[in-house]
């Protein structure tokens, strides 16, 4: 006889490293041994000290579970501020920053994992976070917005990948009178031409077409990154910013790049368009604009051309 599965209802707790994979390029071993150490001294003994349970690390951050959303808000704040007391004294470009999403939702139970939509859905709001930053939702926001001493800034709906209604984010300012900045300090720009590409906007107004606009950004930096004299963001550095109206030189300071791209696009049955700009981070002049119309149809992508 099949087994009835365990369910309950849990606050979920999601993160993530920012920039891990450029910090692990950089200096492989250092990376996984200064993050070893934040876990053992300052992560688990934080989520124990709120009564969570660490349910997994991921190599490159942690999921946890509380029966709290304010016990989970509470310690993801303490994190954070811990986080930027450990790294004052280490280099920009060695500094190691979470972000954080958490969610409130009846997730399915076993021994070491958690899953249903509730865990999805901290995940998104995870990528949805700033560096060093922490993204709730709308349901944990109205749970925990009178019991503790923080703000709430609306970020208005958001359309995520693999979630099937728009989500309504908030992200949490630590407003307390001896708080850190819950943001990554600005990195030293690298010692060869640097560039971010931003995800793409989508014009069409159909959320499908969003999957599509991310798979070209993906495409563009996998064919960028491929030239070697020039450094390239990872995707999940520049996937921070989806839906979010940004300043470039602000991108430019979190993800330490010195330039950066900007596209919008719009898809009609076989045909595209992609308005692009490259735009120097450290000043915000444009460097260069353009226009692309095309083909789908046994074509290729008329940014991955040249």
């Amino acid at each position: 006889m099949k087994q009835p599965v365990e369910r309950k209802l849990a606050a979920i707790l999601a993160a993530d490293v920012a920039g891990y994979s450029r910090l692990m390029g950089a200096d492989e071993e250092g990376t996984h041994e200064r993050l070893t150490a934040h876990f053992r001294e300052l992560v688990d003994p934080k989520i124990k000290q709120h009564r969570g349970r660490t349910v997994k690390n991921t190599g490159d951050g942690f999921l946890a579970e509380f029966a709290s959303v304010v016990d989970a808000v509470r310690c993801a704040a303490e994190v954070q501020r811990g986080m930027a007391d450990r790294n004052a004294d280490t280099p920009e470009d060695q500094r190691i920053t979470f972000r954080v999403g958490i969610n409130l939702g009846d997730v399915i139970v076993e021994e070491h994992d958690i899953f249903g939509d509730g865990v999805n859905v901290a995940a998104r709001l995870e990528g949805i976070a700033e560096p060093g930053g922490i993204c709730i939702s709308r349901v944990v926001r109205d749970q925990v917005r009178d019991k503790l001493p923080y703000g709430f800034e609306d970020m208005g709906e958001q359309q995520v990948k693999n979630i099937a209604r728009p989500m309504r984010v908030y992200r949490v300012r630590d407003t307390g009178s001896a708080a850190k900045s819950l943001s990554m300090p600005a990195l030293s720009l690298p010692d060869k031409p640097s560039i971010a590409v931003l995800p793409f906007a989508n014009m069409s107004g159909d959320p499908e077409q969003g999957y599509f606009a991310d798979g070209m950004v993906e495409e563009i930096i996998t064919a960028l990154s491929r030239i070697r004299w020039l450094f390239v963001n990872a995707r999940n550095s520049t996937f921070t910013y989806k839906g979010q109206a940004v300043d470039v030189k602000q991108v430019g300071r979190e993800v330490a790049s010195a330039m950066c791209s900007k596209a919008r696009c719009a898809r009609l049955a076989a045909r595209v368009r992609i308005t692009a700009q490259l735009i120097d981070a450290t000043n915000g002049a444009h460097l260069w604009a353009d226009r692309f119309d095309g083909s789908l149809t046994g074509t290729r992508c008329p940014l991955g051309a040249g």
